[in-house]
């Protein structure tokens, strides 16, 4: 079965034919962007073909801020990674925020960001398996979410930390862990990133969220 595409946003022509040679030696299919207007353009014309977005940050046009936030207004599931040659905590704080999934600072290995490619995309096509609780129902295999039979939209990272929390119902979580586990690589960013996810994903959830507990000096527990 051939793997769905991934989309690289870079108006370096160089950083995306390095992006894409390594991409297409591992099989993965690529559609190229040279700046974020054009981004935009391939996401929307090829929705249903796209399984992950790597944008650039600082692209001529619109940046990947904008075309991020975007995607996210009519996308909540598609995994997106910003790549960046700005490595301040602030900037990365802010494309959490627009709803990005990873961030990744220039220079860096390609090896690397396939390595984290591929682990997003096993995980979102994982094996069949429906976790309930409290109202609250997370289909892995069909990555949805319904509270008390309402639907809700998740982004890919929210949806993550959601299944984690609720594999892990009545344990409490630290930080260290649950990057470990959602962000799957040694993430050295400060630990507010889990906190604005965390936040947004509460928010989302309504009167829900509150059973994701905030665990004073250690971290957080699904409490159902």
């Amino acid at each position: 079965m051939e793997r769905q595409k991934i989309l690289i946003a870079d108006d370096e022509e160089r950083m995306r034919k390095l992006v894409r040679d390594f991409l297409v030696k591992n099989d993965y299919p690529v559609i190229e962007a040279a700046d974020g207007n054009q981004a935009l353009d391939l996401f929307f014309e090829r929705q249903s073909e796209i399984a992950l977005v790597v944008l650039d940050v600082m692209m001529p046009g619109r940046d990947g801020y904008e075309v991020c936030r975007e995607i996210r207004r009519y996308d909540q599931t598609v995994p997106i990674i910003m790549l960046t040659a700005r490595g301040e905590e602030q900037d990365e704080l802010q494309g959490f925020s627009e709803g990005a999934d990873e961030y990744i600072s220039k220079p860096f290995s390609p090896k690397i960001l396939v390595a984290r490619i591929s682990a997003i995309l096993r995980r979102t096509g994982g094996a069949e398996e429906v976790l309930e609780a409290a109202g609250i129902r997370v289909d892995k295999a069909a990555h949805s979410v319904t509270i008390d039979s309402q639907e809700i939209e998740l982004s890919y990272k929210e949806f993550e930390l959601l299944t984690f929390f609720m594999e892990n119902r009545g344990i409490a979580l630290d930080r260290e862990k649950i990057l470990n586990h959602v962000w799957n690589y040694d993430y050295f960013g400060d630990a507010r990133t889990i906190d604005t996810h965390v936040k947004k994903l509460r928010s989302k959830m309504g009167a829900k969220g509150e059973l994701i507990r905030t665990i004073w000096g250690v971290g957080y527990k699904f409490d159902a």
